[in-house]
């Protein structure tokens, strides 16, 4: 059944949750989330990303910053000293990093709903991480995995966290029973409209996306027209050959003729193994997905884990920058909304060469 609070409830919970921020990852004072705006802020993606002397690996490392922190950005340098592939580098405090595991974040609390449809809210988080909990009454509350900014959820429920304000009770797609809680203020609630269809009039199949390896580049056709054009990572190609290694599971982005045949909003990846340990495998609400070899989970998908577009990084999958998987989820067919979790259909044309 659908899930409303009562207004004593909701004011209650609501209003002590944007004023009350003892869980938050970063701030204890909501106002300095107005600060917070003001600042280019990287969230470190890797278990550590090193500080040099200079914008070269070759320099003195000065000091060493660790999975989920985060730094400042000054400004950024493209470094003659490379490396090739991605001689983009940061400006911070005492030094440079290099910027492929430095993720761009921000800070914005968001109201608290008050109700919550039977199908579920899709929402995204827009902090830079959200620690979520479970909660077992032989146990009490735990720490659970972090989710963070960017990734989306679907919410079920509202209600009071361990530090007595509104949280949201969040079911993970890969396993209903995959049960976990985070702070409201943390997710904003994605509007049916933000998912409208892009050129909706368009022949559907006029549009094709262009996958090139070579080039680590994606292109999307109206006909003959391009309306966008993206460095993106796909998958890596590793050491091992596989017909050596029967067992091994291939990383590289299946080439060929494909279609989009499955869109989800937010897919569980990974082991599949939630835990409490922010260097496991787990990938919760990967964002934007629109599966072209669906048998093996092949997707074009935003990415909150890495900047490193240009070169490869999946595990086959085509990731991309979030902004740009939300505008290519819109664009491509089946057309899907706010409220379907998995839409299934034969879609928009896909090449990988």
């Amino acid at each position: 059944m659908n899930r409303r609070i009562s207004r004593r409830d909701f004011l209650k919970l609501g209003l002590a949750s944007l004023g009350a921020i003892a869980f938050s990852p970063i701030l204890q004072d909501p106002e300095q989330a107005e600060e917070f705006d003001g600042l280019k802020v990287a969230r470190v993606a890797t278990r550590s990303v090193s500080v040099y002397s200079e914008p070269s690996d070759k320099s003195t490392i000065i000091r060493q910053h660790f999975r989920d922190e985060l730094v400042n950005i000054y400004y950024d340098v493209i470094s003659e000293h490379g490396p090739k592939y991605n001689p983009l580098w940061h400006r911070v405090w005492g030094g440079y990093m290099h910027s492929p595991h430095l993720v761009p974040v921000n800070y914005k609390l968001n109201p608290v709903l008050s109700y919550i449809a039977k199908s579920g809210q899709l929402a995204e988080v827009t902090v830079p991480f959200s620690q979520s909990m479970t909660y077992k009454k032989d146990q009490g509350w735990q720490n659970l995995y972090r989710l963070y900014y960017e990734s989306v959820h679907w919410i079920r429920d509202i209600v009071e966290g361990p530090d007595g304000t509104a949280w949201y009770k969040i079911e993970d797609e890969l396993d209903g029973r995959n049960i976990y809680y985070v702070p409201a203020s943390h997710l904003r609630p994605i509007l049916p409209e933000e998912l409208e269809p892009i050129s909706p009039d368009i022949d559907p199949w006029s549009k094709l996306i262009e996958v090139s390896i070579y080039h680590q580049t994606l292109t999307a056709y109206e006909g003959d027209k391009v309306v966008l054009k993206t460095k993106v990572s796909t998958g890596l190609i590793q050491a091992v050959e596989y017909e050596d290694f029967p067992d091994a599971i291939s990383t590289k982005t299946p080439t060929g003729k494909h279609n989009v045949e499955v869109k989800m909003p937010s897919k569980h990846m990974g082991d599949g193994r939630l835990t409490a340990d922010i260097n496991a495998y787990e990938l919760p609400g990967v964002p934007w997905c629109c599966f072209f070899v669906p048998s093996i989970g092949v997707a074009f998908h935003g990415t909150y884990w890495h900047t490193n577009f240009g070169n490869p990084m999946s595990h086959g999958c085509v990731n991309m920058r979030t902004e740009e998987a939300k505008w290519l989820y819109r664009w491509t067919t089946p057309v899907a909304g706010t409220e379907i979790w998995e839409k299934r259909g034969y879609g928009t044309r896909v090449v990988v060469k």
